[in-house]
């Protein structure tokens, strides 16, 4: 049986490199890409796509049309993330909280995720071994804070690894082959790290296709990164990362 993959926020950088590292391992693996708009591929390859807003019912949609077709995942990925926006950027002091960026990144970085993991549920069985990932960050660890600042997305991402945590200990019922990862990428040049790429130590600052690459190998073998019932939470070397 040909692999099954379904990438949400296929639009990104990450993704976009993450499917070209699929073929070039697979060639016969079935891609089924999820993101807000049409993505523009360079794949000589029959990508299945759906356009959605996120919104719970336009996910229902999916899974409605995936389940009827019995598609059984063996590979979930969520791309989704957000950092900035316009100009809002990551706050430095306690003042610069705002309701509106603080809102705009828990919708993006923990209940887009969460309903999509939400959406592949109902595909998932005993059988098909299936594992989930979704773009975690360093900077979610409470333990490993030390600098602070960053407030909504520490929290956001804080918030999705505690969501994600919790997932896995349902999902050992429900799918008892079904691993859940978060992963953190490192700084990678796409448009989220843009404002901040001149900090970047040298050699730290990662393209797409290294990152996509890290990530493709360190799934291969997932039962070394974590148990069923306990989500990895591991950076882009596969080290884990303090809760």
């Amino acid at each position: 049986m040909n692999p099954v993959y379904i990438l949400f926020g296929s639009s990104s950088g990450i993704a976009n490199a993450y499917i070209s590292e699929v073929l070039r391992n697979n060639p016969d693996a079935k891609i089924i890409s999820v993101s807000r708009s049409p993505i523009t591929s360079n794949h000589n390859h029959d990508i299945e796509h759906y356009i959605t807003d996120y919104s719970k019912q336009s996910l229902s949609e999916l899974t409605n049309s995936l389940k009827a077709r019995a598609i059984a995942p063996h590979q979930v990925v969520i791309f989704n993330g957000q950092l900035h926006f316009e100009d809002a950027m990551p706050e430095k002091k306690l003042e610069e909280i705002d309701e509106s960026y603080f809102s705009s990144l828990l919708n993006s970085n923990t209940l887009i995720p969460i309903l999509c993991l939400q959406a592949v549920a109902p595909l998932l069985n005993h059988k098909t071994p299936c594992t989930i990932t979704a773009l975690s960050a360093r900077v979610g660890s409470i333990s490993d804070n030390a600098l602070g600042g960053w407030y909504s997305y520490r929290a956001s991402k804080a918030a999705l690894n505690m969501l994600f945590k919790t997932a896995a200990i349902e999902l050992q019922r429900r799918a008892k082959q079904t691993r859940l990862v978060l992963f953190h990428p490192g700084t990678t040049d796409t448009h989220l790290s843009k404002p901040f790429q001149k900090n970047v130590p040298e050699g730290k600052l990662f393209t797409p296709e290294f990152v996509a690459s890290q990530l493709f190998t360190l799934l291969k073998n997932p039962e070394t990164l974590t148990e069923i019932g306990k989500p990895a939470y591991i950076d882009w070397q596969g080290q884990p990362i303090n809760w």
